[in-house]
């Protein structure tokens, strides 16, 4: 009998076989161990959060409770758009103080009423607590400036800068084209800041047209020209034929021209030759 034949056979046989791994192996064992671990914390953490709540609860409500509210405490009235002496009279018969009294303009409240107050209404206070307040002092009032027969560009740029609102219509007049007419309110009337200014502002003398006075005869062109509110100039006589005698030849400015009432107008009559 050979040793070495005898161990090799065993150590083949050895090797050729696996044992199988029993059930509740360590790997399998293993995993289950994580999720108790998992449970544990989850109730160990659920624990911590009931015993804090416990506690806060205990604290606050048994240890250490709020004191309560004093029993004295009065509700601020609502002074606004109230006059100050009657504010203080409502103060007063709610226990209260008036306090500091502030001042300051207002574009719509009228002066001497109550603007704001502090503590605000409604809220509560001890009695005898100050109240301070603010009291309108009314609008800023100015004086219209005075821009009559100032350019309206101008006119415009003064108004504004003074805290002035414009606006500017256009008027026939005889005042030069673009200039001030009136102003409403009139220059130099107090009112509160902002207010609106209407500006009347020249379109200039009113306007005609020039009309056709060739042909006509002397007297009847001057009467139409009167009748426009135009004024004969100067009169030149030219050496005309028989037909063309005392007639108006020549006329400047020409037909159609936009005239100003006032303006002045150059005929030429026909006269005969010497």
């Amino acid at each position: 009998m050979k040793l070495g034949g005898s161990l090799s056979r065993s150590r083949g046989g050895g090797g050729g076989r696996r044992r199988k791994q029993p059930a509740g192996s360590p790997a399998r064992a293993g995993g289950g161990s994580a999720r108790g671990r998992l449970r544990l914390a989850l109730g160990a953490t659920a624990l911590a959060l009931v015993g804090w709540g416990i506690g806060y609860v205990v604290a606050t409500r048994v240890l250490y409770p709020a004191p309560p509210p004093p029993a004295d405490l009065v509700e601020v009235p609502d002074l606004r758009g109230v006059a100050l002496a009657a504010g203080g009279e409502r103060l007063a018969a709610a226990g209260l103080v008036l306090g500091p009294v502030d001042s300051l303009r207002h574009p719509s409240m009228p002066s001497g009423l109550v603007l704001g107050q502090s503590p605000l209404a409604g809220q509560l206070a001890l009695p005898g607590t100050e109240v301070r307040v603010t009291r309108s002092l009314g609008p800023q009032t100015r004086p219209v400036p005075d821009v009559l027969n100032v350019d309206a560009s101008t006119a415009v740029v003064v108004l504004e800068t003074g805290g002035f609102q414009v606006r500017v219509d256009t008027v026939e007049s005889g005042i030069p084209r673009g200039r001030v007419v009136a102003t409403r309110p009139a220059a130099n009337a107090v009112v509160a800041v902002p207010a609106q200014i209407r500006l009347s502002v020249s379109m200039g003398r009113p306007l005609v047209l020039m009309p056709q006075l060739l042909g006509m005869d002397e007297l009847r062109a001057m009467a139409v020209l009167d009748s426009l509110g135009l004024v004969l100039g100067t009169v030149e006589e030219v050496v005309r034929p028989a037909s063309e005698l005392g007639t108006v030849v020549e006329q400047a400015p020409p037909a159609d021209t936009p005239l100003e009432r006032g303006s002045a107008v150059r005929l030429a009559v026909g006269r005969q030759g010497g």
